[in-house]
């Protein structure tokens, strides 16, 4: 089956995963982050005040995801988005009546959790179990919806301030949630599962079996990994949540900065949609070795950028980062790993991404807040994914030997 013929037939499956993408962007750094100077104002916050808050909110939904990730594995997608849609609904419905400082530890943690945590969680795991053939692409397919968001939302919040307050944005955040609840539901009223599907089969991981939590924990393969997975969500989500701080630095109008997202965001796409196509052609090791390649390069010319041209030349890398990473990750995990303990694996991965995107924010406020402008942090930035690289590339090596590829599990899956 083509690539068309592959959408047409399964194009409820791929929308119900878009929708689920596209919603948890109101839990993602880059739309958050979009009123960090209102909310430092109302709450009288420093950087590296907003930034500690940020931190702990987001290592709390990080330990949540480890255990709440792994429901993915005991329950259908359905069930559980009874509970995440209207849990990340009334977190954005708090988070704009909230008038207190702790909790804004709290709103942060509720946004984290149900956004970034838990509805990206039941999109990706749903992709990487509903297809195994095809992994690659309806991964990449279901990622537009949280291109969309990043694209757009927070170009529009920009415009929006300018004629409204803040806590009305996370008010329509809400509302907005709950309106697409209902369509998602129906698409999802026949839910595409493995048992479901007799052409639909498991997928094993390396050594032709099915590793459980516990065995992925203890392989070298997964501590080698850890400093590739903590990178990207630490600086990326550090890039985003500092960006009205990197406009004030350079002396760059806030929404002509945040008109480059879109630019990032097209490249991203059109990364994500070819990066399927590889996975599913090459598998993802290979692709796993240059993965952080596009962040040194990057983060290094964000930092001699003097002209938005020139951020505008480091935001086209940054969306070959992120169209990377929308795909390879989970994949990654289904491949090496197998697919009958996905969710419990995504969520151990999701959770220390999670931490990252914890760490980030508090590392760069607090350097901000002693003189380090985080334009002058970003060369070491780079160095450090310098080094993430080279431990990627040796665990690939030493793990390519022992990978089972069960050919006739892939043909028989669309």
């Amino acid at each position: 089956m083509n690539a068309f013929g592959f959408i047409r037939a399964n194009l409820r499956f791929l929308t119900a995963g878009m929708l689920l993408m596209f919603t948890s962007s109101f839990g993602q750094t880059f739309f958050i982050s979009t009123f960090a100077a209102e909310i430092m104002d109302a709450f009288d916050l420093s950087d590296g005040d907003w930034g500690l808050t940020y931190t702990v909110a987001t290592t709390a939904s990080a330990v949540a995801m480890f255990w709440a990730g792994a429901l993915t594995d005991r329950f259908r997608v359905r069930l559980l988005a009874w509970v995440v849609l209207p849990g990340l609904a009334i977190s954005c419905f708090y988070m704009a009546f909230n008038l207190w400082v702790p909790g804004l530890v709290i709103g942060v943690f509720l946004l984290r959790f149900f956004g970034q945590g838990m509805t990206y969680q039941l999109a990706s795991v749903a992709m990487a179990r509903w297809f195994v053939a095809r992994r690659g692409l309806a991964l990449s397919l279901s990622s537009m919806g949280i291109a969309v968001g990043t694209a757009a939302l927070p170009v529009v919040c920009a415009i929006l301030l300018g004629w409204m307050n803040w806590q009305s944005i996370w008010v329509a955040a809400g509302i907005l949630t709950l309106f697409i609840f209902p369509g998602l539901l129906f698409l999802l009223s026949r839910e595409r599962t493995p048992q479901s599907h007799a052409e639909e089969a498991e997928a094993v991981g390396m050594d032709g079996k099915h590793w459980t939590r516990i065995e992925v924990l203890k392989s070298p393969l997964f501590w080698m990994l850890v400093p590739m997975l903590l990178g990207p969500p630490a600086w990326g989500t550090a890039l985003f949540f500092q960006q009205v701080h990197i406009a004030e630095v350079k002396g760059w109008p806030l929404v002509s900065y945040l008109s480059l997202i879109p630019v990032l965001t097209l490249v991203s796409v059109f990364v994500t949609l070819g990066s399927g196509m590889l996975i599913d052609r090459l598998g993802t090791g290979r692709l796993l070795q240059f993965y952080l390649i596009p962040s040194i390069v990057g983060f290094a010319l964000l930092s001699a950028a003097t002209t938005l041209g020139g951020a505008a030349v480091a935001f086209v890398i940054f969306g070959i980062s992120i169209g990377l990473q929308s795909t390879i990750i989970t994949a990654f995990w289904a491949e090496f790993y197998g697919t009958r303990h996905i969710g419990a694996i995504k969520a151990t991965s999701a959770s220390i991404m999670v931490l990252g995107s914890a760490i980030g924010p508090g590392i760069t406020g607090a350097l901000i807040d002693v003189g380090f402008d985080f334009p002058d942090q970003m060369l070491a930035i780079s160095g450090y994914y310098a080094v993430a690289l080279v431990l990627v590339w040796f665990a690939i090596e030493r793990a390519s030997k022992a990978l089972t590829v069960t050919r006739q599990v892939n043909i028989k899956s669309p």
